[in-house]
């Protein structure tokens, strides 16, 4: 995602387009080796072009950075038989850092067991695309994986072949170990021969079938940090210590684009602990992920800072954002959403159509602004001196912290180190990286190695938020109660104000989050975007802006279901049509319409599947049967990161308490790579969609957030979260694309929810957060 929008922002001509489509990474098919005391045997391959993997097609081949496959991946064998992986994607609970290895380790047959995985520094010259976002690891990286799990494999083959004197056919590699007739080896014993291999070229490789897969597509591999994490011992950017760090906090302005005017430092020094006071300078957006600025308080531990920071006396100047009140903003959006916007999509007459219908039905659906609020709030650690720099932070794109580190500090890229530390949950806020900026530039200043830690009230308002916004859906029925015209006006602060001056208007990426691209079969279809300008700090989120999308989208079909007497179920069904692949051109599509980066001959929108999703979701619920009061199940279907999700969601109302006792998740995501992570995804997803459906949405007074901590800013909690969440996970072969499984599963909950309360109570709640309670 980070690459997307950064190339929408400076690459915004169609030639400036075309040229970065057009940049080629060269192939490489040789390597040297390390040889060393340990006799290790190490390499280093890059990815094949994209025609050698024409018969193994992948995603990704349309992204605007020009990049198809990351290009570099190490494996290291060592003599005691031991290997080692390096995982290149960050890892915060999604389970790249397991499922990347785990392909490579099934395909050159090494034993899971005699796996050790590290973590790879922010470098993409030597690592390829670090971007962990965007639900892409697994399918921009299946094949890559493969591939150099084949290398490895074919490269043991080859030693083992000419040690034994026989031909590489003859030669077979096994479960971590080597044979042919009688001659048997084990991987360790043969690394320091397979070390004077060269890397074979791609037509030589083999790669396994499917039926030969030890543990791609079998769920038996459990989460590689599981132990470390469930004791204790596992490294967190909190965890890190260096000699002779220092403690720092920030107080940064309350309202975006704000400034210090003057600040009294002197009863912050007096706290035992605190040892300096510096200030860092600001940023008014658009200033991609640079700081904010204020005063950052170094003391010899972090709650010395904490205190000497609660001692300051700052006078803020606000800024050009000081008067920003979200309720006024939310009331203007609401008025913006029922003019006409800009039209991204038009398909047939829509005016005539509702000239000529026999009746409308129009609904608003609005969301607040939301935070992120990782279980681990932001933390960074850097140690700057005059030969560079290096950082240790959990960061969800490593190799851009090292690139806005190296531009804030004035320093060569290649001299800014950046170590890597597991995530504490990331949701799209760790792909920001004003955190080790900050933490990079108080370094510079005291001249020593300081830990940058964020409070939670820190995270909490001065996020980067996901952005509010108003859906309004209007329809045209005609004499029959059929839908023949569907109008959608969406209306949000962009993205890409954190990167470009603002027009006010969503771009490409975000219409095609459940915009544009909405699959309904309908004749007359106009899609619009009214203008709403950003007054904070505009991110990504997990999902991003499918969240609102699909929330406005399966709310007002469940509306409309009501409208008719007709069953949810049928209606969204209906809506769906029949079994075909959207043609977007013939729809409407606009020319710039954004498939998440990939080709849409690979990834089409397939309404089958679609209605396949729903349908599974709906029967494992138990979809029609009677429910006693106070109860009820509620549908959603949606599709994002080229993956299709569909949730039933069962309510309960407790004493006006709205809570979820069951909820069953329908997932098709292609051929399945790891079945357990992809259950893991759906649950949290689902505990995730609740969250953000009854509780989490901040506001805004006076330019500041109102909220500060769990107290204000709540989640689902043990007393209240969905109590059982089933996955069920549409089966294909290999030969079906993996698609997207970190995000797919949160939009789908909030409206199947919602619906669900409908039915359970028959009130109708249309803006997020909706609330924990409702009168019975």
């Amino acid at each position: 995602m980070l690459r997307y929008l950064e190339q929408a922002a400076v690459a915004t001509s169609p030639a400036s387009q075309d040229e970065a489509r057009n940049i080629s990474i060269a192939k490489v098919s040789r390597r040297g080796f390390i040889a060393g005391a340990a006799a290790t045997f190490s390499i280093a391959a890059f990815v094949g072009s994209a025609e050698a993997f024409k018969r193994y097609p992948v995603g990704g081949e349309n992204m605007p950075h020009g990049l198809r496959h990351d290009p570099l991946i190490f494996v290291t064998l060592y003599p005691d038989g031991s290997v080692e992986i390096v995982a290149h994607r960050s890892e915060m609970g999604q389970g790249a850092r397991t499922s990347l290895p785990m392909v490579v380790a099934d395909e050159m047959g090494a034993d899971w067991s005699r796996v050790t995985v590290t973590q790879a520094e922010g470098n993409e010259p030597k690592y390829g695309n670090q971007d962990t976002d965007g639900s892409r690891s697994i399918r921009h990286h299946l094949q890559s994986m493969r591939q150099i799990g084949a290398a490895v494999r074919h490269m043991l083959a080859q030693a083992a072949a000419e040690q034994w004197g026989v031909a590489i056919g003859d030669v077979e590699v096994g479960v971590h170990e080597v044979s042919s007739g009688a001659n048997v080896a084990g991987f360790g014993e043969l690394a320091a021969a397979a070390m004077q291999q060269p890397v074979p070229s791609f037509e030589e490789l083999t790669f396994k079938d499917e039926s030969e897969f030890r543990y791609i597509g079998k769920g038996n591999v459990a989460i590689y940090d599981l132990h470390d994490i469930t004791t204790g011992k596992a490294i967190y950017g909190a965890d890190v210590r260096v000699p002779g760090m220092k403690f720092a906090v920030m107080a940064r302005p309350p309202v975006v684009g704000g400034k210090v005017r003057s600040f009294d430092a002197s009863r912050a020094l007096a706290i035992p602990g605190v040892e300096q006071v510096v200030e860092l300078a600001g940023s008014i957006p658009p200033a991609k992920f640079a700081p904010l600025g204020g005063i950052a308080v170094v003391a010899s531990n972090t709650d010395a800072a904490i205190k000497g920071r609660d001692a300051l006396e700052i006078d803020w100047d606000h800024g050009p954002h000081g008067d920003y009140n979200s309720a006024a903003f939310m009331a203007e959006m609401c008025k913006t959403a029922g003019k006409p916007g800009k039209v991204l999509r038009e398909e047939g007459d829509v005016d005539a159509a509702f000239a000529s219908a026999a009746k409308s039905f129009v609904r608003e659906y609005t969301q607040a602004h939301l935070v992120h609020a990782p279980m681990e709030p932001l933390a960074a650690v850097a140690s700057v001196t005059r030969s560079g720099a290096e950082l240790w932070a959990p960061v969800q794109s490593p190799s851009a912290a090292r690139q806005d580190v190296a531009a804030a500090l004035g320093m060569d890229t290649s001299d800014v180190k950046m170590n890597v530390t597991l995530l504490g949950g990331g949701f799209g806020r760790k792909s920001k990286c004003d955190d080790v900026i900050e933490a990079a530039l108080i370094s510079q200043k005291i001249g020593a190695p300081v830990k940058i830690q964020w409070t939670r009230e820190d995270d909490i308002r001065h996020s980067f938020n996901h952005t509010t916004s108003v859906e309004r859906i209007q329809v045209a029925l005609d004499h029959d109660d059929r839908v023949v015209a569907w109008r959608h006006n969406s209306v949000a602060p962009s993205i890409l104000s954190t990167f470009a001056p603002d027009s006010g208007h969503q771009f490409f990426i975000e219409s095609g989050m459940g915009h544009v691209d909405m699959p309904f079969e309908i004749p007359n279809v106009r899609c619009e975007n009214g203008k709403a300008m950003a007054h904070t700090r505009i991110g990504w989120f997990r999902a991003v802006s499918n969240i609102p999308r699909a929330w406005a989208i399966q709310s007002f079909a469940a509306e409309l279901a009501v409208e008719l007497g007709k069953d949810q179920r049928e209606m969204l069904l209906e809506l769906i049509g029949s079994d075909r692949q959207l043609d977007p051109v013939a729809q409407g599509f606009p020319d710039d319409y954004w498939n998440y980066g990939e080709t849409y001959s690979a990834y089409p929108i397939d309404t089958k599947r679609l209605k396949a999703v729903l349908n599974l979701a709906a029967d494992k619920a138990g979809w029609g049967a009677s429910m006693p009061a106070g109860e009820g199940w509620g549908l959603a279907v949606h599709r994002s990161f080229v993956s299709y999700v569909a949730a039933a969601v069962r309510v309960k109302i407790e004493n006006g308490l709205i809570t979820v006792p069951e909820v069953h998740m329908a997932v098709d995501c292609g051929f399945a790579v790891n079945p357990e992570r992809i259950r893991s995804q759906m649950e949290g997803s689902a505990v995730m969609g609740m969250t953000l459906a009854l509780y989490s949405g901040v506001t805004y007074e006076n330019g500041a957030v109102v909220q500060s901590n769990f107290n204000d800013y709540e989640m689902v909690r043990s007393t209240n979260f969905p109590k059982e969440v089933r996955t069920h996970i549409v089966q294909h072969p290999f030969s079906v694309h993996a698609s997207g499984v970190g995000e797919p599963g949160l939009p789908p909950i909030a409206p199947a929810l919602a619906n669900a309360v409908f039915n359970a109570t028959g009130k109708r709640l249309r803006d997020l957060p909706m609330g924990d309670t409702i009168e019975t």
